[in-house]
């Protein structure tokens, strides 16, 4: 077991994309030339049925509350190998090219982790719906994240005391992105506007038309997500994601049940 982990951890750091060596992004100035007009009448996350809290017994709340993990529905190797596999699918499904054009960023190794990072999140916001087991599976999900950003760090031969301090900077970037998505995916679209803006397009957006179209796809991405069944994202970790534009709005439909056998392949 301990080689397939191995080499689905490999799988991630293959795909390295053209990118320029990560540095700080500075705010912009820019102003916007007309408040986002409308509303999406999409399935939003506080609409959604909210989780029943497990009932745990007191033991399991000693040994949680000093750092252990308790007893959790699904062993922990199958629940992280469904957790890489969720990772994976965060950037190795996901139209990069698509999002460097249609939201003018650049090809760089920043827009490729602000696009992952967004990912990340809507994973994060979908798996701590399932409960002990959903919050378990999202903090292996982080930190395979930040292992295949420390890889893809080293692939591009960033300097160790550079990659370092990037890394810091971007795990406050990253917590401070968290509460900022999380705080505008249950707010209205201009509350999820406001935070695309300052995390994801770091303020330099300056056309409404991007933010807008980002609005949605984060709006019906949720939807998406909220349609799969839980139990199968425990046991498979497999995600599909909508395309940043879609060519038919109906098409956002239940998606077909993954398989899943005991060995976890």
């Amino acid at each position: 077991m301990a080689l397939l982990v191995r080499v689905l951890r490999n799988r991630i750091s293959q795909w390295v994309p053209v990118c320029s060596l990560l540095v700080p992004v500075s705010s912009t100035q820019a102003q916007w030339g007309r408040a986002l007009s409308g509303t999406f009448q999409l399935f939003t996350t506080k609409d959604s049925p909210q989780p029943v809290e497990e009932k745990v017994g007191t033991f399991t709340k000693i040994i949680e509350a000093m750092g252990f993990t308790g007893p959790l529905k699904y062993s922990k190797w199958k629940i992280k190998i469904a957790a890489l596999r969720m990772y994976t699918s965060c950037v190795e499904k996901t139209d990069f090219e698509e999002f460097f054009l249609r939201c003018q960023m650049p090809d760089t190794f920043n827009s490729w982790f602000l696009i992952t990072l967004l990912h990340v999140w809507m994973c994060l916001v979908r798996m701590k719906q399932e409960g002990r087991s959903g919050k378990y599976m999202c903090r292996i999900i982080v930190h395979f994240m930040w292992e295949d950003v420390e890889q893809r760090g080293r692939v591009m031969g960033v300097n160790s005391y550079i990659l370092k301090k990037n890394m810091i900077l971007m795990t406050n970037n990253f917590y401070a992105a968290i509460l900022g998505y999380d705080e505008g995916i249950l707010s209205d679209d201009h509350g999820l506007a406001a935070a695309l803006w300052r995390t994801f397009f770091n303020q330099k957006c300056e056309d409404p038309r991007q933010l807008e179209l980002l609005v949605e796809y984060v709006r019906k991405q949720m939807q998406y997500l909220d349609s799969m069944n839980g139990e199968d994202l425990l046991l498979t970790g497999e995600v599909s994601w909508r395309p940043l534009v879609e060519k038919n709005p109906q098409s956002v439909l239940k998606p077909h049940s993954p398989t899943y056998n005991d060995e976890g392949l």
